[in-house]
């Protein structure tokens, strides 16, 4: 599954807004992402036209199992990437922004051999 950067983080806000606030809308994903309201429109009937969220009646979204799948991936990428910036002695902001900007470049194999790593370096 093939996917873009910008659909990835679109998706991965989505993710991030759910656990936090119970629920998304359209303008608290212009807010997080510092983009537009049109822009966003744009985006989400493009995500809903492709099956990667669902829309309520009152503008809250929903990842669907498509979207949430790819929303997972990215942002369990993004935590283990900042907790590893951050072991090594990186400024949480400073690893966020960078974890933010491997995640969707690193390979599937060397992430699998970071979280070993991790799951090492915990278990220490």
């Amino acid at each position: 599954m093939v996917i873009q950067e910008s659909a990835e983080n679109y998706l991965e806000a989505i993710l991030m807004l759910q656990e936090k606030n119970g629920f998304v809308r359209s303008i608290d994903i212009a807010e997080m992402l510092n983009f537009s309201k049109p822009s966003v429109s744009v985006a989400m009937k493009n995500f809903r036209e492709n099956g990667y969220i669902e829309m309520a009646y009152n503008g809250s979204i929903t990842l669907t199992e498509k979207g949430l799948e790819i929303a997972k991936k990215t942002y369990s990428r993004h935590k283990l990437l900042s907790e590893l910036l951050m072991m090594i002695g990186v400024s949480e902001g400073t690893a966020a922004q960078d974890a933010c900007k491997i995640e969707h470049d690193i390979s599937e194999e060397t992430f699998e051999r970071l979280k070993e790593l991790h799951g090492r370096e915990k278990a220490k």
